[in-house]
């Protein structure tokens, strides 16, 4: 007698739509399938965008967010979730009291702030709403040296810098925070998770590639899917690092700019 299989966790990305197809809603629901979680969506933005650069962006309407959060609330909620792109307060703010009022757990939080190609995703008045609002309901943030700057106003240059951007996310509310230090010189990629009591080192060799665009999106979808399968943090941002290092290594040159990562290939 056939039994009906285990349905899959489900995942959930509030985020930005990629036209190129890089990062954004594309790259965390490409990577979901990968995990092998069922993925879901929330666009509260529409760019233009190739692997050169942003060309345009439109927001959603508040009213046309909060209707897609509420369908998937009251059908197919989340396992586990994650935010990128936001870029305003009003939507910031708008996410924060959701997540809030739903009790929503396993929550990462990737501030996404400028593209890879260096334009700008969220505008500067949304910078303290992200930190008041966001942070304090955080899982993990994830940010970059850039990112960790503009959210705790310090210098973050070396590891010693972002042990210290760490352990200052960590007293502004977040349960940890997993520094990324692509932007690091050096032969090798160091990234921190930091943890009450406890900090652990990444290491990784630099890849020469201009196919890395979507990263940050990509490795917070992939600690994303990892919680909602119910992994610790730290074995999701294990997973989560070796899959993008990896995403990148196989990555076929596309476009003239700053080209996708391979997420064709396994966790």
């Amino acid at each position: 007698m056939a039994t009906n299989p285990v349905p899959p966790p489900i995942a959930l990305t509030i985020a930005g739509s990629d036209s190129g197809g890089g990062a954004g809603i594309q790259a965390d629901l490409k990577t979901f399938h990968q995990f092998g979680v069922h993925g879901t969506s929330v666009i509260v933005a529409i760019t233009a965008q190739n692997t050169v650069g942003v060309r345009a962006v439109h927001l959603v309407p508040a009213e046309i967010v909060s209707a897609q959060i509420a369908a998937l609330a009251d059908d197919l909620p989340p396992a586990g979730l994650k935010t990128g792109m936001l870029a305003s307060a009003e939507l910031i703010r708008l996410v924060a009291r959701e997540i809030r009022s739903r009790q929503w757990r396993r929550y990462v939080l990737d501030p996404v702030m400028v593209a890879t190609s260096g334009d700008r995703l969220l505008a500067p008045d949304a910078e303290s709403a992200l930190r008041d609002e966001l942070l304090p309901l955080a899982t993990v943030v994830t940010p970059n040296l850039d990112e960790a700057e503009v959210l705790t106003g310090g210098s973050v240059r070396d590891p010693d810098g972002m042990k210290a951007a760490g352990d200052q996310l960590l007293q502004m509310g977040a349960q940890a925070a997993l520094i990324k230090g692509g932007h690091l010189r050096g032969d090798d990629i160091v990234d921190l998770l930091v943890v009450p009591g406890m900090t652990r080192r990444f290491t990784y060799p630099r890849i020469k590639s201009n196919s890395t665009h979507g990263t940050g999106c990509t490795l917070s979808a992939a600690i994303t899917a990892g919680l909602a399968h119910g992994r610790n943090l730290e074995r999701a941002v294990e997973d989560g690092l070796s899959y993008v290092h990896r995403a990148i290594e196989t990555a076929q040159p596309l476009g003239a700019g700053h080209g996708p990562l391979n997420h064709r290939v396994s966790p």
